[in-house]
């Protein structure tokens, strides 16, 4: 992608974030509708996972909350410029941080923030950067421009330790030590590498152990922080403090972390990142889920 059209891109989407929050909205809402029309392998493979995870669901109900999610992402996807390039005030009215009391007794000691890929992720990520110093990894983009850009917005306080994720966990390790909290996001299939199989509403996921492994290592104490959209804007909600984690078994400590995101998604099942291909690596000899498409194929009919 030429450079030039991203620039352009961005300025536009910048020039977008200006608009009242409801216009934006609305311009979220109908680019959720074309996406849906548009993007069909990735309606497929939302369709899929729903198909896998609410089997008791309708398959009319699955399609309206797989359409509310593509409308939900599209306008957490231009929200993100308002968080990232407006008005600190603007991001403080349109993002609520509840449960700081959780949250508060722990500063300065080794912190890691679990947080689910929730439409919300960069809503609640940007309004803790506002208060509280942290760190999170991102991925370089094709783009430098974007890339850029990116970082920036996600800097945009000065307060952020932003790690590569092709450095490893290393850089992650030595900062929570240091009392600086940990942004965490890993609830994504990454293959089969450092992960286990454990149930996600039943299916067997491979889901890595990180979480884990850094709160063993460090002796951070996990405090979930989850990122909600709602009609005015978005509230980001720390939890209590997980207690005994991870314990000896670290299978046991990440069916925990995904009966945890389980319950979050009940609460909101359309802000799911349905869309991510979850149960991409299948356990040695069975067949793949999203190659066939075979738990969308009757729902998939417009």
């Amino acid at each position: 992608m030429s450079e030039v059209l991203v620039r352009a891109g961005l300025a536009l989407l910048r020039l977008l974030a200006r608009l009242p929050f409801g216009a934006l909205r609305a311009i979220g809402k109908v680019t959720g509708d074309l996406l849906w029309l548009l993007a069909r392998p990735r309606r497929r493979v939302t369709l899929t996972n729903l198909a896998l995870c609410f089997p008791q669901w309708s398959p009319a109900r699955r399609r309206a909350v797989a359409r509310a999610h593509f409308r939900a992402y599209a306008r957490s996807f231009l929200d993100r410029f308002v968080f990232w390039f407006e008005p600190e005030a603007r991001l403080r009215a349109l993002v609520e941080l509840r449960g700081v009391e959780h949250f508060l007794p722990w500063l300065g000691k080794p912190v890691i923030l679990l947080a689910p890929h929730f439409v919300g992720l960069d809503a609640g990520g940007a309004r803790y950067q506002a208060d509280f110093t942290g760190a999170s990894m991102y991925a370089n983009q094709k783009s430098r421009v974007l890339t850029d850009a990116i970082t920036a917005g996600r800097n945009r306080f000065g307060t952020a330790r932003l790690l590569l994720r092709n450095d490893g966990m290393r850089p992650a390790l030595r900062l929570i030590r240091q009392g600086v909290p940990f942004y965490f996001l890993p609830d994504m299939d990454l293959g089969p590498r450092d992960a286990v199989f454990v149930p996600f509403f039943g299916v067997p996921a491979a889901t890595v152990t990180s979480l884990a492994r850094l709160a063993r290592a460090t002796g951070a104490v996990v405090i979930p922080l989850v990122t909600q959209m709602t009609d005015t804007g978005y509230v980001a909600r720390f939890y209590p403090a997980w207690e005994d984690y991870p314990g000896e078994d670290l299978e046991a400590a990440t069916r925990r972390m995904n009966a945890f995101i389980e319950e979050r998604v009940c609460e909101m099942p359309e802000q799911y990142l349905w869309s991510h291909k979850r149960f991409k690596t299948r356990p040695p000899g069975e067949p793949g889920f999203y190659d066939r498409g075979a738990a969308s194929q009757r729902s998939d009919r417009r």
